[in-house]
């Protein structure tokens, strides 16, 4: 038995999501890259992600592509971070396709190609303004596809790329994805050839695919959140309705106190473990329940959603979380559990610590025939 804290994934659920949206994309002629960084490359995960028909499994960790190989996975992995200089041969090693945008790595990536004697596929990143990664000059990315194509006999040039949505918060609209087309469309000139892929961005460009927008050249996509939790949908942009579960993460956590204590901090106040000075409401006496869960395990308490009605959560720190359960019909003890459904970032958290494990719940009828 897997011991709490725990993350209780339903793979029925996200395969059931998989299914949904990476076919949907199919339908329209576009490949999808299951994105599992959001779960810290957990093997279960991207099973469900390639049962769901993902054409690639993408992180931005070498670390977890070197896991899902180990994993026994046939399908193509792609790296979504730019690669650094120090973790090239791992790259060439891991990972069938990069994101790229600086021609020192690129080169590098060529050298050890030639050494491990392995053909890498390249995507090239174009910055439409997100400004993240992606070259600014097109005119220059022009120029290092053309030496990819002409003088690097280990990389092979499959497509353009970019990036929105991530830091600038500049959205996936029609018009910035034929920004894109038309970068592809250069690049396309300038080798002499049409590319496998215009990779048209994120969960973000998904949107369009909902809309009916999106433009038509756009053939690939790089998919995450919009499968793990399918939340950001219907929070962030208004869409309901989208028959994507939003239930198949779930935070498990365990009572070890039960208390009736002040709702104000009693003696003067300075800073709080993170050197924070947060403000208290006054209510008196309260019902109040310690989790032996904190800050460093899923970062920011407004991203736990309590399952349990009348709870509510007060704030936490690095290793406890206080809850009031003064509302809460049931009579919660030490040693009960209660359960929270939580965010992207929230999960990104959870997966990454060891003191919180995943446990995998299917319904192998539904798995079958869904």
């Amino acid at each position: 038995m897997i011991k709490n804290p725990k993350v209780i994934v339903d793979l029925t659920h996200l395969t059931h999501n998989a299914k949904q949206v990476i076919g949907t994309c199919h339908d329209l002629g576009i490949d999808v890259a299951g994105v599992v960084k959001g779960a810290t490359g957990a093997v279960g995960v991207a099973r469900a992600f390639v049962n769901g028909g993902a054409n690639q499994i993408a992180s931005s960790r070498v670390e977890q592509l070197e896991a899902i190989k180990a994993a026994g996975f046939k399908e193509e992995t792609m790296l979504l971070r730019v690669p650094m200089l120090s973790e090239i041969p791992d790259v060439v090693r891991w990972a069938d396709i990069t994101l790229n945008s600086e021609l020192t790595v690129i080169e590098a990536q060529e050298e050890e190609a030639a050494r491990q004697h392995r053909i890498q596929k390249i995507i090239l990143m174009a910055d439409m303004g997100d400004l993240r990664e992606g070259y600014w000059d097109k005119d220059e990315m022009a120029e290092v596809a053309l030496k990819i194509e002409k003088e690097m006999p280990h990389l092979q040039l499959i497509g353009v790329g970019t990036n929105l949505g991530c830091y600038g918060s500049v959205a996936a609209t029609p018009e910035k994805l034929n920004e894109l087309i038309d970068v592809a469309h250069k690049v396309e000139a300038k080798i002499g050839r049409k590319l496998q892929y215009i990779s048209g961005g994120a969960t973000s460009s998904y949107m369009r695919i909902m809309d009916g927008n999106l433009p038509k050249e756009i053939n690939h996509l790089r998919i995450g959140e919009g499968i793990l939790l399918a939340r950001d949908f219907e929070v962030f942009y208004g869409y309901k309705n989208t028959g994507l579960y939003q239930d198949t993460f779930v935070l498990q956590a365990e009572i070890i106190e039960v208390k009736e204590k002040p709702s104000h901090p009693v003696g003067e106040l300075a800073v709080d473990a993170f050197g924070h000075k947060p403000t208290y409401v006054d209510k008196g006496m309260r019902k109040k329940a310690l989790l032996a869960i904190g800050k460093v395990d899923y970062g920011d308490t407004a991203e736990l959603i309590p399952l349990e009605p009348g709870l509510e959560v007060l704030g936490a720190s690095s290793d406890h979380t206080i809850l009031d359960i003064t509302e809460c019909p049931r009579d919660l003890k030490v040693g009960d559990v209660v359960k929270f459904t939580i965010n992207y970032a929230t999960i990104v958290y959870l997966t990454n610590t060891e003191n919180v494990q995943l446990e995998y719940i299917w319904d192998d009828e539904l798995m079958s025939n869904d």
